[in-house]
């Protein structure tokens, strides 16, 4: 390199500093700081003064000479000193619009530093002033000194309030005067983003009613929200009640649709804890917010170590539960995630979103149909899952009933001949995941569901039987010619554990009853609700998915495992809720039309069947079912001739299912029972009224 260059480098960097120092503007907050520097000179010489002649009676002439001298020779000097003093404690780099707890402590800290420094220097160089000197002045300083630097703010916020409350886009009650109701209302005030007035605060303890918070009242509790919303002509009702219970909030959500206010609420706890209560960040009322139970929380942590470098196989993984049980899995390092589906462009979707987030991650998808035995053969013969999540099913009830024998190819035969698959290639766990409908079942997919249970704990059965040496046999059952494995499988060496996890309906997945009211809505209805009795439990996915992965740790063979899902929903008022939450009033903006049962469609879903009973387990909200006892090889014998009639399209195959599945019982017998009950339940209700 030659000897110039470092030189002239060194000569471009000087020069670049110099032009930038002559470029740098005077900002307009430096001006303010000068002038608040000269301002804060006066205060200090006048506050001591001050302090000095009101202790003598307010007299000048009654000051002795020893105080005046200290007063006039050092005062001076001190007060130009107390702005470095001032300077150091950061007193005049703050925006004054957004003065707050922080310019305070700022403020005082550099008052008492100050007050502290004269004290002691005016005492050693000029002798002992009168305490009440030292005491007043400070007090006087520390007022003046807050003055201009909190007056901004002050006058800003009167005229935001003035302008607001004269001029409001909207008038809004906040539900919940504690500490992110108050944050919310100072964002409202002093946001540019929204022009808003709140009228009143909701909240339920009865010490804050009549009182004030920043000079909005305290109205009342939740019984008077619809009274103070006519009473303050609110637009917009915003709850702000993070820590209230899921059930607390359903019932003031219910209330606050009865109006026609605009309902929004914070997000949760965290944002209140990170001082984030915003407006911007409030969000709708969702349906979840409705079901009126705490989500599971579950300590997945147990589950997040079995899955840990282990191979596993989600089939049906391009499905609703399939697709967020591939998303929970892969964030917890398995050493293979198999994604296993029929329908590719699902498949690819979830392929996609999961390389995209997680690139390290070894990821297969792979597309077959569990009805195909030679393919599920040749997938875990290559690539031997540890654990396999069964979720790949025909669920669309009413379809179901037309197309009756694809439900027993796909649902029973398809789990039978994966569940085999599994167990011939060493599979740890086998997790089925099932369905309230198989309780009681009055359609064929329910029933279809319920023979998959069957086939578990059949297999279960079997295993346990070998293990403990008795003899034991499980057919296979292939449709394909030829046999996709060879030789007699040793059911005592077998160690897969096979569990089902039976679910309510899961909101937001495809086919659930919500996206489809969503759907009518938009076009303007109606909304088709099929009956107004009509109740259903629902769940949310990640709670269904977390139910799914608990069982496959808690898994001891057999078991079909039970979400209490709190108390269940009537899909009328589920729909009329949403065409609120919407913006609409049911029945006169969108308007709700009955439709009728659908085929195989019953009023009431069960969670569990009564003989089957409950055992409890390490979560509070998740039950065992005790295995029916039934006759597996029966069942086993029964199963082959439901394939060989399910594949030859029979057209009895429902009364074939129904041989086989005892509790499966014609939907329209079970409605008119349940109907009866309930009027029968409404006409004793009535009597004991009367």
């Amino acid at each position: 390199m030659p000897e110039y260059l470092p030189k002239v480098s060194r000569r471009i960097r000087v020069l670049d500093k110099g032009r930038e120092h002559k470029n740098r503007k005077i900002e307009h907050w430096m001006i303010i700081a000068v002038f608040l520097m000269l301002y804060d000179i006066v205060t200090v010489m006048f506050s001591y003064f001050f302090a000095l002649w009101v202790r003598f009676d307010c007299e000048y002439s009654a000051i002795p000479h020893k105080f005046m001298g200290g007063l006039l020779y050092f005062v001076p000097v001190w007060a130009v000193i107390s702005v470095f003093v001032f300077r150091a404690w950061g007193m005049y780099r703050g925006i004054w619009r957004y003065s707050s707890y922080s310019e305070l402590v700022r403020t005082a800290a550099g008052s008492v530093t100050s007050s502290l420094l004269h004290s002691i220097l005016i005492t050693l160089l000029f002798g002992r002033m009168p305490l009440s000197y030292y005491v007043f002045g400070f007090v006087v300083q520390s007022g003046l000194l807050l003055v201009p630097r909190f007056a901004y703010r002050f006058v800003l916020l009167m005229k935001t309030t003035v302008r607001r409350g004269s001029s409001a886009d909207a008038s809004v009650m906040i539900i919940g005067a504690g500490e992110a109701g108050r944050m919310l209302l100072r964002d409202i005030n002093t946001s540019k983003e929204v022009n808003d007035s709140v009228a009143c605060f909701i909240d339920d303890n009865s010490n804050k009613w009549g009182r004030y918070v920043e000079g909005v009242p305290v109205a009342g509790g939740r019984d008077d929200i619809l009274v103070n919303v006519k009473k303050y002509n609110v637009d917009k009702i915003y709850i702000a009640i993070p820590s209230a219970s899921a059930e607390d909030k359903r019932d003031i959500i219910a209330i606050c649709n009865e109006s026609d206010c605009e309902v929004k609420q914070i997000p949760g706890m965290v944002d209140l804890v990170r001082g984030r209560v915003t407006v911007s960040q409030m969000r709708d009322v969702s349906v979840e917010d409705l079901l009126g139970r705490e989500p599971i929380k579950a300590d997945m942590n147990a589950v997040y170590e079995y899955i840990n470098n282990k191979v596993v196989l989600v089939t049906g993984g391009g499905g609703s539960i399939g697709s967020e049980l591939c998303r929970q899995i892969a964030s917890h390092t398995p050493k293979m995630l198999i994604i296993f589906d029929v329908y590719e462009n699902n498949a690819y979707s979830i392929q996609l979103e999961l390389k995209e987030k997680y690139p390290e991650l070894r990821l297969e998808t792979l597309i077959g149909s569990v009805r195909d035995s030679r393919r599920l053969y040749q997938i875990f013969e290559q690539y031997r899952p540890q654990i396999v999540y069964h979720a790949a099913a025909h669920k669309h009830v009413p379809l179901m009933e037309s197309s009756p024998n694809e439900a027993i190819k796909n649902n029973a035969i398809g789990t039978y001949k994966t569940a085999y698959a599994a167990m011939v290639h060493g599979c740890e766990r086998f997790v089925l995941i099932s369905t309230d409908k198989a309780v009681n079942p009055t359609n064929i997919m329910g029933a279809s569901k319920r023979l998959c249970e069957m086939i578990i704990q059949s297999f279960d059965a079997k295993v346990k039987q070998a293990r403990q040496g008795g003899t034991a046999e499980i057919p296979q059952l292939y449709i394909h010619v030829g046999k996709p494995g060879s030789g007699k499988l040793d059911l005592s060496k077998v160690k897969t554990e096979f569990v089902a996890v039976r679910f309510g309906n899961v909101l937001g997945s495809n086919g659930s009853v919500i996206p489809v009211f969503k759907k009518q809505i938009e076009r303007g209805g109606p909304v088709t609700v099929t009956h107004p009795d009509i109740i259903r439990y629902f769940m949310t996915i990640p709670e269904a998915v977390s139910l799914v992965m608990l069982a496959g740790t808690y898994a001891g063979g057999g078991e079909i495992f039970v979400l209490d899902m709190g108390s269940p929903v009537k899909i009328d008022t589920l729909a009329r809720n949403l065409i609120k939450l919407s913006g609409y009033k049911p029945d006169v903006d969108i308007k709700i039309v009955y439709t009728g049962l659908r085929p195989g469609e019953k009023l009431y879903e069960e969670k569990l069947m009564a003989e089957e009973g409950l055992k409890k387990t390490g979560n509070d909200m998740i039950h065992i079912g005790c295995p029916i006892p039934f006759d597996t090889d029966v069942f086993l014998k029964q199963l082959e001739g439901l394939m060989n009639a399910a594949y030859a399209n029979s057209p009895d195959i429902c009364e074939r299912v129904a041989a086989v599945v005892s509790t499966y019982k014609d939907a329209n017998i079970v409605n008119q029972t349940a109907a009866q009950s309930v009027e029968f339940a409404e006409a004793a209700d009535s009597e004991e009224d009367q």
